[in-house]
């Protein structure tokens, strides 16, 4: 009987079973996958470390941002500004990019945290069209929206070539290893249940004496120096940094992969980005209205699933899915 009991040891062990079995499945996945998929993929996750950053905050702390666009565009103008008039390496321009999306993240955090609700969400917004802003202004350096290409020249990591398309995939997995069993330590440790736990009820954990501020902040800081590396890999990968990655389109983006693949879950960014993009992918093929089918999409998943295609599987098959 007790060998049926289930224990938080038990629990973590699966949890990061499933996590190399994801990260696995995917670095094998590029034997087989056609280069076009291949390609996607790689873009994806990508954007699913931008997710998980979000998720973080927003799933798992019940903060609602609608200015991750700035801690994106910080990481990848960090790297790329670096690279372009600093020309150092691209490991060094790396912890650029996730320095300068620490530091903006740790400022607005402090500044926005200053209220709450929908006020938050309003600030965020508005410091990310500062941001926004703030890159067209600077626009002889920052090129605006036209933006500007890293050389293939300076996208090489220790003789490796990421503008080689196997180069990108592994590398593109390795960050997105990384990414994913961090986020799966983070929720797993006391600090990811004291934030769970003001989630559900900050007056209450607050009551237990815990610096509910202080989690707050720090989850801000962790959440936007993650999306910071999610900008600043994007740019080091694909070789391009522009103003359209600052833009509103792009705070609601992973919200829409969070809400799609399941707030407050581990692997519901990847698969949210994986939906929202094949989605946009293939109803382009057909429709100039793909935001549309879309907004349709994520409407029914709201109506039918709102706990995301992930919560879904936690709910009824894998209770312990992190």
């Amino acid at each position: 009987m007790s060998g049926s009991i289930t224990t938080p040891t038990n629990n973590k062990a699966k949890a990061l079973g499933l996590h190399l079995l994801i990260i696995g499945v995917l670095a094998a996945s590029f034997l087989i996958l056609p280069d076009y998929h291949s390609g996607i993929i790689a873009r994806v996750l990508i954007l699913a470390i931008y997710a998980m950053g979000y998720n973080l905050l927003f799933g798992y702390t019940g903060l609602l941002s609608l200015g991750h666009a700035l801690f994106f565009a910080s990481g990848m103008y960090g790297l790329g500004l670096a690279m372009q008039y600093l020309h150092v390496s691209p490991l060094i321009g790396l912890i650029a990019g996730l320095g300068f999306a620490a530091f903006v993240s740790a400022v607005v955090g402090f500044l926005a945290l200053r209220t709450a609700g929908v006020a938050f969400m309003i600030v965020t917004l508005m410091f990310a069209q500062a941001g926004y802003l703030t890159i067209l202004l600077l626009g002889e350096y920052t090129r605006g929206d036209e933006g500007f290409v890293i050389k293939q020249s300076q996208r090489i990591v220790a003789g490796f070539d990421l503008t080689n398309a196997t180069n990108r995939y592994y590398v593109s997995v390795l960050l997105f290893a990384i990414s994913l069993l961090l986020i799966g330590w983070i929720v797993q440790s006391g600090f990811g249940k004291t934030l769970v736990a003001i989630r559900e009820n900050e007056e209450r954990a607050r009551m237990l004496g815990y610096n509910v501020q202080l989690h707050k902040w720090l989850a801000v800081v962790i959440s936007g120096t993650m999306s910071g590396s999610a900008g600043a890999a994007y740019a080091l990968l694909f070789g391009y940094v522009g103003g359209t990655f600052a833009t509103v389109q792009y705070s609601i983006f992973p919200l829409l992969y969070v809400l799609l693949g399941g707030a407050g879950t581990t692997i519901g960014p990847l698969i949210g980005a994986l939906f929202m993009f094949y989605l946009i992918d293939i109803s382009s093929q057909f429709t100039s209205a793909y935001l549309l089918v879309a907004g349709v999409a994520l409407i029914l998943l709201t109506l039918f699933a709102p706990q995301g295609l992930a919560g879904i599987v936690r709910k009824r098959v894998i209770r312990w899915l992190p």
